[in-house]
């Protein structure tokens, strides 16, 4: 779950766009460098599976979420920012 403002910030995807002209994740040259080091160049990868955590449960999110889904949807707030999206007074929801 998150809020209209953050749905913007999810248009980040692993793999790029099939075609160069007017892709959004590619590099502006027009993607990779010919002749890379792939070695030397592995650094500066993007990885969905960063290093944050879930700020109640410590699970793995991605895409620098503070909530993983699953607290988020419990708690009825946005998964990025923390803002209250949901209300779940009147939900019927387990632990389990």
């Amino acid at each position: 779950m998150v809020c209209d403002k953050c749905e913007k910030k999810l248009t980040k995807v692993i793999v790029p766009d099939k075609w160069k002209e007017g892709a959004s994740n590619t590099y502006e040259s027009g993607g990779r460098k010919i002749n890379e080091n792939k070695l030397l160049s592995k650094k500066n990868r993007w990885t969905p599976y960063g290093n944050t955590k879930c700020i109640i449960c410590k699970q793995q999110v991605h895409q620098d979420a503070k909530y993983c889904h699953t607290c988020a949807y419990s708690k009825g707030v946005c998964a990025m920012c923390g803002k209250q999206v949901l209300d779940t007074k009147f939900y019927k929801q387990s632990n389990v």
